[in-house]
């Protein structure tokens, strides 16, 4: 699996609301994609039904979890840039 490094970044202005509150939502971001590549992986290791059932439940909270993140970004107008190439990333 290719890494992808991420970064969120936003221009401050004085009605985006407190700077801390984006600094931790960009943090659970990072976060929240480990964790969903993580199940991700972890499929491919499972052997027994309960480690599948468990898997795939992990896998789809994990998948949830990162998509509101995602959309709370969205609400708040971060914007998110692929740290190789600079360009802006479509969520």
């Amino acid at each position: 699996m290719m890494k992808v490094n991420w970064t969120w970044w936003r221009k401050a202005t004085e009605e985006d609301g407190p700077a801390e509150e984006n600094r931790y939502l960009i943090s659970e971001i990072g976060v929240a994609r480990t964790e969903w590549m993580n199940a991700h992986s972890r499929l491919d290791y499972v052997i027994e039904k309960d480690q599948i059932d468990y898997a795939v439940f992990a896998l789809e909270a994990a998948e949830k979890r990162y998509e509101m993140l995602l959309r709370k970004a969205k609400r708040a107008k971060l914007t998110l840039l692929n740290d190789k190439t600079g360009k802006v990333v479509e969520a």
